[in-house]
């Protein structure tokens, strides 16, 4: 049996993870060292742990003194350096440029606020919506080029660039000049052969002052502090070196990463006495007033018993050489030690990341041999602490509620007065979207590198299809087939696809195009006039006040007044299905703007057929009508006046100032959360806390 008190002073805590349980360390931590002359440390051999708990532990204004100190390699002016290395030894990583254009200390010989705007200008411009890799050392002309194309009537400008200034793209240049003097040194020895260790040495130091200048001219910035001076000592050794080794340019990032990485930088002078962080070696000769067993679990303390992979236990003992069991005893015998001290808080976490943890074989033994009543009060202090260290956490479950399911009602004035057809699919499923982009005017960020998918080959073969469909070939002429793949082989060139991807895509095409053919002959026979992306003028919905336009991808006029509107499909959706019953609806809005005259060239015609022209990844053709369901046919006229007036119902919904724009109404799957906008909408959050949603591919939206 425990003696009556022996454990007062000892609290259990079993945090429910690694962040619950560095802010309760923190807590315990900053209790302790209030008292006059009173003393706490941490002592773990998880450094994550560590880290935590100092970040924790500076929201109190405290600076642990660390033992272990910091990885040079965490340190701002080693990230410079090695962010520099990476982006110009090895090109077309854009997330590598980025994150050097955005270091802190980056400022090649201007002001720091002034690089940090032109850079997102830099981002902007040169390093989102492009197919190619980028490369640091052209990143100016990549710039020049991409201003080009926004400027030409072929490339349609995104809307982030008409609010750019004048002023902000020639600080970009200036910024990008400066940016490529600075470099000059080690770009010039790309492709090289290898070079001795100080050569290159040199020249990365002449590129990381030129990057780190300050705006007085002073690299100051770069070396202030124990930080500084750890990295000065380093590439002065590197300078100076008489190594006779030479490395290749393309391992200089790798040699320069694990010799930054062997260097530790120790805690700076000033650090709170009062709160330590230690290693066992350290606790076994200190003593403090509370102290803090950290990272209770398997694996951590105590670690594991590696026997190494180049000797033997048989040839270890043969040596003389302790066993690696001997740690797990020496580990049983500090934790022994630390228990001696007056008050002690022993914690672990649940979970380590994504997975399970399971807790030390000291605690398991601790809380067997003491019994329930005890363990059982130990852990009650420990919840506690847990509960009163969440009070310091702004995002804890008990100081958060969820966010509320967005529905922003803006005033009629502000509210959209045209759309397309494409967008009212949106408006049905999320308006929240519609909100974003056409009240907020928020356009999504293009990737930072894209390559080619189904989005671009998408667009890639409807030109091609609207090219030949505008030079008016004959699908009957002998010469059909040479020339639609002549077209398309122009329209392959033009858009610069990387060789993979051309490899994959072209033999694609030309076993289609066959097919293209014979499906015009066999299905279009009967048609007079072919006319491509067919523009709608703005068409007023009924007394809505509100326009509708679009463009259709292909319209073919027939005899009687007739014409079937078709659109190009190189994926599944939407489905036949959702566009019968209008949830995906601009096949039929077309159709309705068709009988009303809204295509100008055409005046006003009677829409015999809605369809989707598929283009399988087999090479197959198939052309899909919409008017069919389950065997029950619909007249096109009909489909396209139903769509008609459910559109109108809808826009005078929103005609109604009480009426917001709801976030995902109807959307297709309930777990799809990838939407352009549902970050903005919080719909991770509002989700989680029970607010439904619907899913289907009928009905409207239940507004």
């Amino acid at each position: 049996a425990v003696a009556a008190g022996a454990l007062v002073g000892v609290t259990l805590l079993d945090a429910p993870n690694e962040r619950d349980e560095a802010l309760a360390i923190a807590v315990a931590l900053r209790r302790a060292a209030a008292a006059p002359d009173a003393r706490a440390a941490l002592v773990t051999g998880d450094r994550a742990l560590a880290r935590r708990v100092s970040a924790e532990l500076l929201r109190f204004g405290i600076v642990a003194d660390d033992s272990a100190g910091t990885p040079l390699e965490q340190t701002p002016p080693a990230a410079l350096l090695t962010l520099l290395v990476e982006a110009v030894m090895r090109p077309g990583d854009p997330v590598a440029i980025l994150a050097f254009l955005k270091q802190p200390l980056l400022s090649l010989g201007l002001e720091r606020a002034r690089v940090r705007r032109a850079a997102e200008t830099i981002e902007l411009i040169a390093l989102r919506g492009g197919t190619g890799r980028p490369d640091i050392a052209t990143l100016a002309e990549d710039y020049e080029t991409r201003l080009t194309d926004f400027a030409s009537e072929e490339t349609r400008t995104p809307r982030w660039f008409l609010r750019l200034g004048g002023s902000e793209i020639e600080e970009a240049r200036i910024v990008l000049a400066a940016l490529s003097a600075a470099l000059a040194p080690l770009v010039a020895l790309r492709g090289e052969e290898a070079r001795g260790i100080a050569e290159i040495a040199r020249a990365t130091v002449t590129c990381f002052e030129n990057a780190g200048r300050g705006a007085t001219g002073g690299v100051e910035e770069l070396y202030r502090g124990e930080a500084g001076d750890k990295l000065a000592a380093l590439l002065r050794g590197l300078v100076v070196s008489q190594a006779q080794l030479r490395v290749a340019p393309t391992e200089w990032p790798d040699v320069l990463g694990a010799l930054v990485a062997a260097e530790t930088v120790k805690p700076r002078h000033g650090a709170d006495q009062a709160v330590s962080i230690w290693g066992a070696l350290e606790a076994r000769l200190q003593s403090v007033d509370l102290l803090v067993c950290g990272g209770l679990n398997e694996g951590s303390w105590p670690g594991r018993a590696d026997p190494g992979g180049f000797m033997s236990r048989v040839m270890k003992s043969g040596l003389k050489l302790d066993p690696p069991e001997r740690r797990i005893g020496q580990a049983a015998h500090d934790f022994a030690m630390a228990m001696g001290s007056p008050r002690i808080l022993l914690t672990r976490a649940a979970r380590s990341g994504d997975a399970p943890s399971v807790p030390s074989r000291w605690l398991q033994r601790l809380t067997a041999c003491i019994g329930e009543k005890p363990a059982k009060d130990m852990r009650g202090r420990g919840s506690d602490l847990l509960a009163a260290a969440r009070t310091y956490a702004v995002d804890s479950p008990e100081n958060v509620a969820f966010a509320a399911r967005p529905m922003p009602a803006p005033s009629l004035d502000a509210r959209p007065r045209h759309f397309s057809v494409t967008e009212i699919e949106t408006l049905r499923r999320d308006p929240y979207a519609i909100y974003a982009k056409k009240i907020l005017r928020l356009d999504p960020l293009e990737p930072l590198l894209r390559d080619p998918g189904a989005a671009e080959r998408g667009s890639l073969f409807h030109d091609i299809l609207h090219r030949f469909t505008e030079s008016g070939v004959d699908a009957s002429a002998a010469d059909a087939l040479p020339r639609l793949l002549a077209i398309a082989r122009a329209c392959f060139d033009a858009e610069q696809l990387p060789p993979d991807v051309d490899a994959v895509w072209w033999p694609r095409f030309k076993m289609m195009a066959p097919e293209l053919i014979g499906w015009e002959l066999n299905h279009r026979h009967d048609t007079m006039r072919r006319i491509a992306e067919a523009d709608a003028k703005p068409t007023e919905v009924g007394q809505t006040g509100v326009t509708l336009g679009g463009r259709a991808d292909r319209i073919d006029i027939k005899p009687a007044g007739l014409a079937d509107i078709l659109d190009y499909k190189t994926g599944s959706s939407p489905s036949r299905t959702q566009a019968h019953r209008l949830v995906a609806p601009q096949l039929s809005l077309e159709g309705a703007l068709l009988s009303r005259g809204a295509f100008k060239e055409l005046g006003a015609q009677t829409p015999a057929e809605l369809a989707y022209v598929r283009l399988k990844p087999t090479g197959k053709v198939v052309e899909e009508s919409i008017l069919e369901l389950n065997r029950v046919p619909r007249l096109a006229a009909d489909l396209a006046e139903e769509s008609w007036r459910r559109l109108e119902a809808l826009l005078d919904h929103y005609a109604n100032p009480a009426n917001g724009y709801r976030s995902r109404a109807l959307p297709f799957r309930e777990g799809d959360t990838d939407g352009d906008y549902d970050h903005l909408a919080r719909v991770l959050e509002w989700s989680a806390g029970g607010d439904s949603v619907e899913t289907g591919d009928g009905g409207e939206s239940g507004e």
